[in-house]
């Protein structure tokens, strides 16, 4: 499947400058068009929705357009897609909203895998109601966390079990579909956070088995904000907290305030972008497959390449291990501190943070403590240059004196 990365990469203003992008994970950097997008809503005729003025359509359209074009994108029902601040604001929200129905006894279900994002929002959300909390363990030797890691956790009371769909610090991609089934049979809900997946795999939400699925526009090329998409029918049995004349129509019972259109403008955007990185034709979600397996075979081609590389420098310990995950890499170097490698490659042009990136429990679960180590991850517009830059910088910093 042809994939132009330098056509790709003419569309992105930032990288104009020089910089190799190795920051991916914590957010994606803009094509034109998405900016471009924001900048055109902005400078329309906006109000607060309806069908009677242009400005009220206009507001209307750009909603139900990005309700689409992620119902799109994740395989899901543009009828429950909810938009909001970020990704955190929504778990927080939802995990306050579903604890209005557990109590002493229940079990709420997480894992040492995730983001702080997906984990704290249930265990705080459990404890104000007096419920449970067990935690799913994962393999630290192979960065696995497989089917049977979920069951030995479950039980005739867990009320919804918690687990990202690829671990942002470690690139871990568990197997959802078999999970999810696990957790169903159990009678629980199953809350996916897939904001460090979305941006590397074409996602189907239904075939996940995810009741509630979370991700972030930011993540793949698009604007600061959140998503959550769940059923129609499950969100219908849900009542959130809102003001006595917002709507009680799903899904904008789950939305407060009134929605940045903006932004939304910039998220149909960035799904039009994915969509059209390689020719394709058919529907909007068969040309987003499409993309998603091309960027894929680049990013895991690159991938190799750089792991090729990370095996010849001497005192580098590379912890994305597992057989299945994203293109994000983990290292620590023997004697060396990560945040000093950081700042070295960032004076070469290299952008690679050092962190534990808020996945605070796998981080200490691979011993990490709350430094982790150098974060290297690849996107869509990572060349095979990049790539040489990251590898030349690591072999030019181990080669200093410490100290």
């Amino acid at each position: 499947m042809s994939y132009d990365v330098e056509a790709v990469r003419r569309h992105f203003p930032a990288l104009a400058d020089g910089t190799a992008h190795f920051d991916g994970p914590g957010g994606s950097q803009t094509p034109r068009a998405v900016a471009d997008a924001i900048r055109d809503t902005l400078l329309a005729g906006l109000s607060n929705r309806g069908r009677t003025t242009a400005a009220e359509r206009r507001a209307d359209d750009t909603v139900t357009g990005a309700r689409a074009a992620m119902g799109d994108l994740l395989g899901a029902d543009p009828r429950g897609i909810v938009f909001g601040r970020s990704m955190t604001q929504l778990t927080y929200d939802l995990a306050r909203t579903l604890a209005k129905e557990w109590g002493p006894g229940d079990e709420v279900v997480v894992s040492r895998l995730d983001h702080d994002a997906n984990v704290r929002p249930w265990v705080q959300a459990a404890a104000a109601v007096g419920a449970q909390v067990r935690w799913i363990d994962f393999d630290p030797e192979r960065g696995e966390l497989t089917a049977a890691h979920v069951a030995a956790e479950l039980g005739p009371r867990t009320r919804l079990v918690a687990l990202t769909g690829a671990s942002n610090l470690i690139g871990t991609r568990p197997p959802l579909e078999e999970i999810g089934r696990l957790v169903h049979d159990a009678g629980a809900l199953f809350a996916v956070d897939g904001v460090h997946l979305t941006a590397h795999a074409a996602v189907d939400v239904a075939a996940l088995g995810a009741d509630f699925y979370t991700c972030s526009p930011y993540k793949f090329l698009g604007p600061h904000c959140g998503v959550l998409a769940s059923p129609p029918e499950t969100l219908e049995r849900l009542a959130p907290d809102k003001l006595l004349p917002s709507t009680d129509a799903v899904p904008e019972r789950f939305e407060l305030g009134t929605l940045p259109y903006e932004l939304l403008a910039g998220t149909t955007a960035a799904v039009d972008f994915l969509a059209g990185l390689v020719p394709g034709e058919g529907s909007r979600r068969r040309r987003l497959i499409t993309a998603l397996e091309a960027v894929g075979e680049h990013e895991d081609g690159l991938l190799r390449r750089a792991e090729e590389g990370l095996a010849e420098l001497p005192g580098v310990t590379v912890w994305s291990r597992a057989a299945r995950r994203t293109p994000t890499l983990l290292l620590t170097f023997d004697g060396r501190d990560a945040a000093d490698a950081c700042r070295f490659l960032a004076g070469r042009g290299v952008s690679a943070p050092a962190g534990s990136f808020y996945a605070l429990e796998p981080s200490r679960r691979l011993g990490l403590g709350d430094s982790g180590g150098l974060r290297a991850g690849l996107a869509p517009y990572t060349s095979g240059a990049d790539v040489v830059r990251l590898l030349d910088g690591l072999a030019a910093f181990l080669a200093t004196p410490a100290g």
